[in-house]
């Protein structure tokens, strides 16, 4: 498929079979070409250096020792919720200088934390910093800062208080409720949108891991993409599409680019 898809509408119709089924919404696993390091490494982010993607990157470097205070050292109860690329962390900044404060003041922020015994490694980590870094947009989640430390890789996002999409789709309790269909109409549309800035001319990004896993909601349910571990850049001049190693979730790949492994 041509680069220039999916548009705001077919991406609305991916996002419609998963919220409106009776099927499972359990997201699967990924494909296989990024179960290990080892693949994914081959794969870089971008054309750009790390050095080069790190010094652009519009966001604030933290210490280690910065966001081990922010999560109170990491504790069990400040998980967020858990993921291939690690856990992820309810942390406390200050809103003007952004350093480390007390849990309950300042802004909260999720701080997610490589696991090194994982299936993602520091390639991703360093797609995200890639990515994030540099675009803002409404449907984008917001990468506040990085960390890069010894062999500590860390993420530092807004936090999105309604957490995923998913968890409304698939889970009951309290804290997660059913949709309504206006809401639901709002988080597709929010999430398509996300979808065609990242396809347009000006970020010309192929995403790769669009799920309802990685759409989050904030306060007023407004959907941003997160999760850019897998995204690359797309074809530039004349080249209407680029052919890649299969890389995404089963069950949320489009059937011709499993088969082609062109995007």
């Amino acid at each position: 498929c041509s680069f220039c898809g999916p548009s705001v509408e077919s991406a609305l119709k991916t996002l419609f079979a998963g919220m409106f089924s009776r099927g499972s919404g359990k997201d699967g696993s990924r494909l296989s070409a990024c179960s290990s390091r080892a693949s994914s490494a081959s794969m870089p982010p971008s054309a750009k250096t790390e050095c080069e993607i790190l010094q652009s990157a519009n966001v604030k470097v933290f210490s280690y020792n910065d966001l081990r205070l922010a999560t109170r050292n990491f504790r069990p109860d400040s998980v967020l919720g858990e993921g291939g690329f690690g856990s992820v962390y309810k942390g406390w900044i200050d809103e003007h200088t952004l350093s480390a404060c007390k849990p309950g003041t300042g802004i909260p922020v999720a701080v997610k934390r490589l696991n090194l015994e994982g299936l993602q490694g520091h390639r991703e980590w360093l797609a995200e910093v890639n990515y994030l870094g540099q675009f803002c947009h409404t449907n984008l989640v917001k990468l506040i800062g990085y960390c890069l430390e010894d062999e500590h890789r860390l993420l530092v996002y807004e936090c999105m208080p309604r957490g995923s999409l998913e968890n409304h789709l698939f889970r009951r309790g309290s804290h997660f409720q059913p949709l309504s269909w206006n809401l639901r109409m709002k988080v597709a549309l929010g999430a398509a949108k996300g979808l065609a800035y990242l396809h347009s001319a000006e970020a010309k990004v192929i995403y790769r891991d669009f799920k309802t896993s990685n759409i989050l909601l904030d306060t007023d349910y407004t959907a941003k993409l997160s999760d850019f571990g897998l995204a690359k850049d797309g074809p530039v001049g004349e080249k209407s599409h680029v052919s890649t190693r299969v890389m995404g979730t089963h069950g949320y790949a489009a059937p011709e680019y499993l088969s082609t492994g062109s995007d």
